[in-house]
């Protein structure tokens, strides 16, 4: 009789262990990703979307873009250098992540190198003891909130090591071994293929590069033509291809290969590789401060926001030091004029108070995978996954407003890239009828649009890459966006 009690109390305390198992297993799990994925690092990145390129040099002195080697250490003294207004102006832009020219193509290196005396070693400013690399990350690392990235030229129109390979690929991996070992974290490192073409012959050991790179720091995101983290869209006007694929084959890059740009610019849905596109584009016309220049006009910057951040890439601003050694008032007015647009345009979304519905979602109602997922505020990791339906090639969502309808002009749709990009064609639809017809969503989509006042909006995925996992949508309104006069 005791064993009989005894058998029916384990009986009785396994049943409820078993019923909360079972209920665990009937929680809809995610779908699986589609390769390729993005690292931390690259995710982190791309959630910048707007970062900054200081190009600062003895070509601010000289009136010049590509300095010719030649210029004596002397004319660079910048009397008033201040690098913390730099970050200020940053970060009142918003900007997270600001990479400054260590080195140009004329040799000129901003910190006292261990291996040439053609730096600020040589100059007057400070009395050749000064080291603007370190001022720059200093102000970074006191300010909080922006990370320093560095960029070193290749191409070396001063150094008589330059064409012959080993000697210069030497030296060259000593300069990275200083600027990545002596100045602290560096989240971003800048390698272009760009050269005149009466240039000597060069082979760069760039296999060579990249592993120092990684041995001195592991959280850190190249960027070239070629990537390995981060590639060259393909142009410095800041646009990317209407169509934008964050995947590409870098078995087919090459570093200075102009053959590629076209492929650079749109990417490649088959790609094996996940290599999204930064678009570095100037805000004065030249990329070194000139004195006859002004720097872009509002609605400039916008559209290549627009063309860039709104077409899955990160946005890379160059705004340069002036001779004195700060960035010109003119510049950090217009900063701030940006920044204040983006917070006006995107701070509201008019889709939030509005009812939502799907044309199915995985795991049913409850599941997790909801269309309500796309008006909170994680853009990444919570999202609408439809259920797979194996035929089913369709899937939508749509947003309804209950009363009198919505003004709009800008419709903003983001991917849960976490677990690849997916969505080869989209339209939407506004009260039925077609408006656009696109392509490739990834990290964001900024659609603009001539004012609409709707009351149903439908985004129809037409086509992607296993099932469509949409994780953030926004309807918003551009007071500065007038098409007819664009």
């Amino acid at each position: 009789m005791a064993k009989f009690w005894c058998s029916l109390c384990i009986i009785i305390i396994l049943q409820p262990s078993n019923l909360a198992i079972a209920r665990r297993e009937q929680v809809p799990t995610p779908p699986l990703p589609v390769l390729p994925l993005p690292t931390f690092s690259q995710l982190k990145w791309q959630q910048r979307e707007l970062i900054m390129f200081l190009h600062f040099g003895v070509n601010t002195f000289t009136d010049s873009e590509w300095g010719t080697g030649k210029e004596n250490p002397a004319i660079f003294n910048p009397a008033g250098l201040d690098a913390k207004q730099w970050v200020t102006a940053a970060a009142e832009a918003g900007i997270s992540l600001m990479i400054l020219t260590a080195k140009h193509h004329d040799g000129f290196c901003l910190w006292p190198s261990r291996y040439t005396d053609h730096s600020v070693i040589s100059s007057p400013w400070k009395n050749g003891h000064g080291d603007v690399v370190q001022e720059f990350v200093s102000a970074v690392k006191a300010h909080g909130g922006i990370d320093a990235g560095l960029y070193l030229s290749p191409w070396d129109r001063h150094d008589r090591r330059y064409g012959h390979d080993l000697q210069y690929n030497e030296y060259y991996l000593a300069q990275l071994q200083e600027l990545l070992s002596e100045y602290g974290s560096v989240k971003e490192i800048w390698f272009d293929g760009a050269k005149g073409k009466n240039a000597k012959n060069m082979s760069y050991y760039f296999t060579d590069w990249f592993a120092m790179v990684r041995e001195l720091q592991s959280s850190i995101n190249i960027f070239s033509d070629a990537g390995p983290d981060v590639r060259w869209v393909g142009n410095e006007r800041g646009f990317a291809g209407n169509t934008s694929w964050s995947t590409i084959n870098s078995t087919s890059l090459s570093i200075g290969n102009a053959s590629i740009i076209d492929y650079l610019n749109t990417g490649d849905p088959k790609g094996t590789n996940w290599l999204p596109a930064e678009c570095d584009v100037s805000i004065r016309k030249g990329w070194f401060w000139h004195k006859s220049e002004s720097p872009k006009k509002l609605s400039e910057l916008l559209q290549i926001y627009y063309n860039s951040v709104g077409r899955n890439c990160v946005m890379l601003l160059n705004v340069p030091p002036n001779s004195t050694g700060v960035i010109s008032e003119t510049d950090v007015q217009r900063l701030k004029q940006f920044k204040s647009a983006i917070d006006t345009i995107f701070s509201t979304n008019l889709a939030e108070k509005c009812f939502i519905k799907a044309s199915s979602q995985r795991g049913g109602k409850g599941g997790g995978f909801g269309p309500e997922n796309v008006l909170d505020s994680d853009h990444l990791w919570t999202y609408w996954a439809p259920r797979d339906d194996g035929h089913k090639k369709k899937h939508w969502i749509e947003i309804r407003v209950q009363n009198e309808g919505l003004r709009f002009n800008v419709v903003r749709i983001q991917e849960a890239i976490g677990l690849g990009q997916r969505i080869v064609r989209h339209e939407i639809l506004v009260d039925g009828k077609k408006l656009v017809e696109g392509t490739t969503v990834g990290y964001k989509r900024l659609h603009r649009l001539e004012e609409v006042h709707g009351s149903v909006v439908r985004i129809i995925v037409k086509e992607s890459r296993g099932l469509p996992l949409i994780s953030s949508i926004g309807l918003h309104f551009d007071p500065y966006w007038n098409p007819n006069k664009q």
